[in-house]
């Protein structure tokens, strides 16, 4: 015999619980007369078949046909209304939710000013309200078949992210220039999401970023590059470290053959600084003007590289890392065909995203 609940309710509900299914699984077995107990910030929707029966507010309702219209084609009324009939009830907090945390499961691979190419993680909170109970339940629950608050936030999450990735594609900004946009940034994510979470029925109140940064390895690059340039004159800095290395030798002697052969070192000590200040030196303005280099490297690279390419060929051909062209690949910026567990791409559709 099923067993007929008589009282619905949810009393446990917390404040940071977004859903409270009765029963917990499975179907309830409900009748007309049946009591339902909402309490202040919660609604509680009736649902079955794909369908939401009917809505109720705050207070103590009975079950009748006349606040559920849709049960008149579903219990038989022959038996004076005693005949159960089977449903969801869930339970909607409609308070609000103001801590909600959001991150970068994986890093987004962004075209960059500075950089050439970055790869970041971001982070950071927003604020949200159920405001369409109903709408809600229809498209997270009947839709996605999610009802653990765990869920729902991560499927918010994948949303927020979404959005984030398309604004950075657009804003063109470099690294170093995003922490002075924040403010920007967040109304400008919050009005992109807005769309997306009104039609789950939900009111984002609020949305903050708190960190883009960089990967270790990109920040590795940077502290290389930083580093670099703050040593300035590499051949003076080099001239410098090998005298003061001699100097440092010549009193550790005494007499005239180690004097000489201290003054010997010296001098090759400091032409073999000049020679290598010299090669570290073009090795600098090589990597600091990359305009100027490019059109030679591009003619050597287009002549050897073939027109259909792997993804370490690729990422060769372009001189970045396999996971940046992976990433290029999944977030849509470079066309690739997936041939088993291969991706081929080919030397046009990685000259179109060099001159986009």
């Amino acid at each position: 015999m099923a067993r007929i609940i008589d009282v619905v309710q949810a009393p446990d509900q917390g404040q940071d619980q977004m859903v409270s299914r009765v029963p917990e699984a499975g179907a309830g077995d409900f009748r007309l007369g049946s009591q339902v107990v909402v309490r202040e910030s919660q609604t509680a929707v009736f649902y079955r078949d794909g369908k939401a029966l009917d809505t109720f507010g705050p207070g103590r309702h009975t079950i009748t046909t006349a606040n559920i219209p849709l049960l008149i084609n579903l219990v038989q009324l022959g038996t004076s209304g005693q005949t159960p009939f089977t449903a969801e009830v869930y339970f909607v907090n409609m308070r609000d939710f103001i801590d909600m945390k959001w991150g970068t499961p994986e890093p987004i691979s962004v075209r960059d000013k500075d950089l050439g190419l970055a790869r970041l993680r971001a982070n950071g909170r927003y604020s949200m309200a159920i405001t369409e109970p109903q709408m809600f339940v229809t498209k997270i629950v009947g839709t996605q078949g999610l009802y653990r608050t765990s869920d729902i936030a991560d499927y918010l999450r994948g949303i927020i992210v979404s959005r984030l990735t398309d604004l950075l594609g657009e804003s063109k900004a470099g690294l170093f220039d995003l922490p002075g946009l924040f403010d920007e940034m967040n109304a400008a994510t919050r009005v992109k999401v807005a769309e997306d979470f009104a039609a789950l029925g939900i009111t984002i109140k609020a949305m903050f970023i708190q960190s883009i940064s960089p990967t270790e390895e990109t920040a590795k690059a940077i502290d290389e590059r930083s580093s670099m340039g703050a040593i300035g004159d590499m051949q003076k800095y080099l001239q410098f470290q090998a005298a003061r290395a001699m100097g440092d030798a010549a009193k550790s002697g005494g007499d005239a053959g180690s004097a000489m052969s201290t003054g010997v070192g010296l001098g090759a000590g400091v032409g073999l600084g000049a020679g290598m200040a010299g090669m570290v030196s073009q090795a600098m303005q090589g990597a600091m003007q990359p305009q100027q280099a490019a059109p030679t490297q591009a003619a050597g690279a287009a002549a050897a590289a073939p027109e259909v390419m792997n993804i370490n060929e690729a990422a060769a051909y372009l001189k970045v890392s396999p996971q940046d062209i992976q990433g290029l690949i999944t977030s849509g910026q470079v066309k690739a065909k997936q041939i088993g567990a291969e991706y081929r791409i080919s030397k046009k559709a990685l000259d179109d995203f060099l001159a986009s």
